[in-house]
């Protein structure tokens, strides 16, 4: 009797999981993205690849149930934090900044809006614990750990004046282990790669080959995109705007098969004129512009009506995140809107690489990944600040961090840390449920 007791409670309680998990997806997924049937099995494909890849692709989901979590050390709702909004593992990488540095920072602020800091770093210490359980690294509580202490002693660093978040930045000369391999490594790579890899010259046209992962665009979206181009160079900087001809479009394909969570999302890769000085060089360039919505954790987090005034338009909102993040920005930068539908502009970067799991030889090599990791979360949430936005932080984030935590960085440690390792075994049997409604109803 008990036992079919007990039974009936799991099946009520799967059931109910696996009710709340359809709707969410129901809801982000085809009513506010509107992907259809086809794409949103195509994306759930993706995600049903391992825990961290569905983890990764349901940010959502993420921050439905975590919002609702009581937490001790959260900042005012007055004093929110300048959030990346989708913190983990594989969302940092290398680019050359707009100096011509080779760096390794955050890449990928699609998500960033207003809010606690606490989340950025609990979607972090949880994708940090998938990681180490996906790719066979033990411990995960003292990487987690790592990557916490790193970030709060950079804060401390910051507030005490020792270094600057608007000017800190990480290369070859301030990072040590795997990151250094691959910093190292890019410094020989020849800018004109992907120009290389991806296009080639017929009677003296340079345009993209076309494959699976470039595909053809329309007359039409050809059309619409040339309408709004001048708009994207007047949304560029002043002082980073070039001469029009620079601009000029050569060839349009659509790229597939990016990311995980901006599946269904149109994105596109650009070829421009360029012009370098020295004719012999190849001076095209490859700009991406990528479809954007309202970031998901504005969803969850504290109504921000400034927020949203200033930033109606999801592509300026992106770019300027990006911006307040980041020393010496991408000077491509820019965005457009195109049948009502919000898109940003970026170059991509031909030094774009990030570590990958078979480049950390052990635990103590990815300590150091993640020491630089926490470190570039302190800076991003400290330099978007009052040091580059006034009108909507008169603050110091850092300050208003280190004040949330108080003397009581061990108990915060520690109640991050646990509530990261159950949300892990959340994030598991999620998994389980979600493959298995994939199954029924996206077969």
């Amino acid at each position: 009797m008990i036992e079919n007791w007990m039974a009936e409670v799991q099946k009520t309680r799967r059931a109910l999981r696996c009710s709340m998990l359809e709707t969410v997806l129901d809801e982000f997924d085809s009513r506010i993205t509107g992907l259809s049937h086809d794409k949103r099995k195509h994306k759930y494909r993706q995600m049903a690849e391992n825990p961290f890849r569905f983890f990764r692709g349901s940010a959502y989901l993420f921050y439905y149930d975590v919002t609702k979590i009581p937490f001790s050390f959260h900042t005012p709702d007055d004093k929110p934090t300048w959030i990346q909004g989708d913190m983990h593992v594989e969302n940092f990488g290398a680019f050359q900044n707009s100096e011509g540095d080779i760096v390794y920072d955050a890449n990928d602020f699609d998500e960033g809006y207003m809010g606690s800091y606490v989340y950025d770093l609990l979607r972090m210490t949880v994708s940090i614990a998938l990681y180490c359980e996906q790719y066979g690294f033990s411990g995960a509580e003292d990487r987690m750990r790592e990557f916490l202490r790193a970030y709060y002693k950079q804060l401390k660093k910051f507030v005490r004046g020792k270094e600057d978040p608007v000017t800190l930045f990480y290369t070859e000369n301030n990072t040590k282990g795997p990151l250094r391999k691959v910093l190292k490594k890019l410094e020989k790579r020849d800018s004109t790669r992907l120009l290389e890899k991806w296009t080639a010259t017929e009677d003296g046209a340079r345009a993209f080959g076309l494959s699976e992962e470039l595909i053809a665009v329309t007359l039409k979206e050809q059309e619409k995109i040339k309408a709004v181009w001048q708009d994207y160079i007047n949304s560029l900087d002043e002082t980073d705007r070039k001469k029009s001809e620079f601009y000029e479009i050569k060839h349009i394909v659509r790229k597939n098969g990016s990311g995980t969570a901006s599946i269904g999302l149109d994105r596109y890769y650009i070829l421009i004129e360029g012009k370098q000085e020295c004719a012999e060089q190849l001076d095209d360039l490859i700009l991406e512009m990528k479809e954007v919505r309202a970031p998901v954790p504005a969803y969850f987090m504290p109504y921000n009506e400034e927020f949203w005034l200033k930033y109606s338009h999801q592509g300026e909102r992106v770019v300027t995140t990006q911006k307040a993040m980041h020393h010496h920005d991408d000077p491509f930068l820019g965005f457009v809107t195109i049948d009502n539908r919000h898109f940003y502009v970026r170059e991509r970067s031909p030094y774009k690489k990030r570590v990958k799991p078979e480049d950390i030889e052990n635990e103590k090599e990815f300590d150091k990944v993640l020491e630089v990791f926490g470190s570039v979360a302190a800076k991003i949430h400290a330099r978007a600040d009052v040091d580059i936005e006034h009108s909507l932080l008169d603050y110091h984030s850092e300050e208003a961090i280190l004040s949330a935590i108080g003397e009581e960085y061990e108990a915060f440690e520690t109640q991050l840390i646990f509530m990261s390792m159950a949300y892990k075994e959340r994030v598991k049997q999620d998994y389980v449920l979600f493959c298995g409604w994939l199954n029924e109803k996206f077969i």
